[in-house]
């Protein structure tokens, strides 16, 4: 469990389930395992996992071999790759969804292009909505 006053920063690893409340920024690699983003939890990096539960906030692909459940009050800004998808109504989502139907298909998705909010720099995306050039 990643609580939330923590924040990660790089590439995140492992070989059993995981719950994030905190920040995380990077990679998360949890292939075989179920990823509960909390809440709290505010991640801006890829996501390979089995399932991923998104309560929180994620920005960046996410690529599931079994499934990726957009709780009511969860949002993603990313693609996402995964046999079954579930969004509930009042979820926010951003991007492309992808749903294969086998499981090797999935594994084999790894390389998504990043969404256009990933590709350019925090300071570039700054000095844009100074501007008034965002949505």
């Amino acid at each position: 469990n990643i609580g939330k006053s923590v924040i990660v920063k790089g590439e995140l690893n492992g070989s059993e389930d995981l719950s994030i409340d905190g920040q995380v920024e990077g990679k998360i690699d949890l292939k075989n395992h179920l990823l509960t983003i909390g809440e709290n939890g505010r991640i801006h990096a890829e996501i390979y996992a089995k399932a991923v539960v998104v309560h929180g906030q994620v920005v960046g692909n996410i690529v599931a071999t079994e499934r990726v459940v957009i709780r009511e009050n969860g949002s993603v800004d990313g693609d996402i790759v995964a046999p079954r998808v579930s969004i509930a109504e009042g979820a926010m989502f951003k991007g492309k969804i992808d749903m294969h139907s086998s499981r090797a298909d999935v594994v084999n998705a790894v390389s998504l292009p990043l969404p256009e909010s990933l590709s350019k720099s925090p300071e570039a995306a700054a000095k844009k909505d100074k501007a008034g050039l965002t949505s």
